[in-house]
């Protein structure tokens, strides 16, 4: 079963690795923007400027009908065109910038957060100190169980990728 999945993996791979670099987004956006508008023009005999033009208002579906394909390889050109850009390449870029924008500015960054664990053993030390010199039982923790939220374990340095930079107030 599992070298039945490893193409998958592959697949999942490169469009995390498309999805996250908005050079690529953007270079494979116009690329097959004049890509199909050269196909286009060969298959169609149109002009590079009406070409591209097609390509642009196909690729974006908005579909003026100024012009259109004629011949069967120009409609199997427009069909690829359209479910490439509709269904991969625009949403991608869409998703990409929509990630850029929303960050959370009050979230802490993971040197913080290990800040924060580190205090809290150091209290809980110093609590369980203090019990026992005046003859207090503490409860008993919870048994300890792995995080694994975004930010939660990682190298030091080493930000997650949904939390965003904080702030710095001066």
């Amino acid at each position: 079963m599992e070298p039945l999945l490893l193409p998958f993996r592959w697949i999942y791979r490169a469009l995390v690795w498309f999805a996250n670099s908005p050079r690529t987004l953007i270079t494979s956006y116009l690329l097959m923007i004049v890509v199909a508008g050269v196909i286009y023009g060969e298959v169609e005999q149109r002009s590079p400027a009406d070409a591209v033009w097609w390509a642009v208002v196909t690729a974006s579906t908005v579909g003026y009908g100024d012009i259109s394909p004629t011949t069967w390889a120009g409609r199997t050109l427009a069909a690829l065109l359209i479910s490439t850009m509709v269904l991969l390449v625009i949403p991608l870029i869409t998703a990409h910038f929509a990630s850029r924008l929303i960050v959370d500015d009050n979230a802490f960054e993971h040197e913080e957060q290990e800040q924060l664990k580190a205090d809290v053993r150091r209290m809980r030390a110093l609590l369980e100190e203090l019990a026992a010199r005046q003859g207090i039982e503490l409860p008993a923790l919870p048994p300890s169980r792995d995080v694994s939220g975004p930010g939660s374990a990682g190298p030091p340095g080493e930000r997650s990728g949904r939390a965003g930079r904080r702030r710095q107030h001066w």
